[in-house]
């Protein structure tokens, strides 16, 4: 009897989903950040991070650990947790479910931890294309700069890592936009920078 084989699809790339939802989400904020949208488009950025930022980048997350990529996995859940806890926190404490009055510099050592985690995963980037080591660079200097920035009182430090994140974010969406672009056209329209 004739062996048969059963033709697999090749899998979907969920680092684009991740990708964009991280990326898109980032820069939302990070306009607010820098002073580029007033402080009201908060409450734009709420719902996004919920949703986009949140939880489809924890789905791109899972889907990461299913087709057994540990980086991508860590990143997008991890980073899904931060717009969840992040959304959390401003809707909670803006409804004043959530008493913010006592944490003091407490959202700006959160951002400082995020940034020694995001330093240790940009570590992990030095195997992985060059537009990932971009992301995860400017990703660490911006938790360093926001959180510091909220420390030392300093509105200029804080506006720099506001415009740091939209760097950030837009090279997260163009990274995202090129493995969809390369994945539609089965080659290399946009490069992230391989390092085979």
């Amino acid at each position: 009897m004739a062996e048969t084989t059963v033709p697999t699809n090749p899998q979907a790339n969920p680092a684009a989903l991740g990708l964009i939802c991280f990326g898109l989400t980032t820069v939302m904020l990070s306009l607010v950040n820098a002073g580029l949208v007033p402080s009201g488009g908060l409450a734009v950025v709420l719902p996004l991070a919920f949703i986009y930022g949140g939880l489809m980048q924890i789905i791109a997350g899972v889907l990461e650990a299913k087709a057994g990529n540990t980086f991508g996995m860590t990143a997008f859940v991890s980073y899904g947790a931060f717009w969840v806890w992040f959304a959390l926190l401003l809707w909670l404490g803006g409804m004043k479910s959530l008493d913010l009055s006592g944490v003091g510099n407490g959202v700006d050592v959160a951002l400082i931890l995020w940034g020694f985690f995001t330093l240790y995963m940009w570590i992990a980037t030095f195997k992985l294309p060059k537009a990932l080591w971009w992301i995860f660079l400017t990703l660490w200097i911006t938790y360093f700069l926001l959180g510091v920035g909220g420390l030392a009182g300093s509105k200029a430090i804080s506006l720099a890592g506001g415009w740091l994140g939209i760097i950030c974010g837009v090279i997260a969406m163009y990274t995202s936009f090129a493995i969809v672009a390369n994945s539609t056209f089965k080659r290399t329209v946009l490069s992230i920078g391989s390092r085979d």
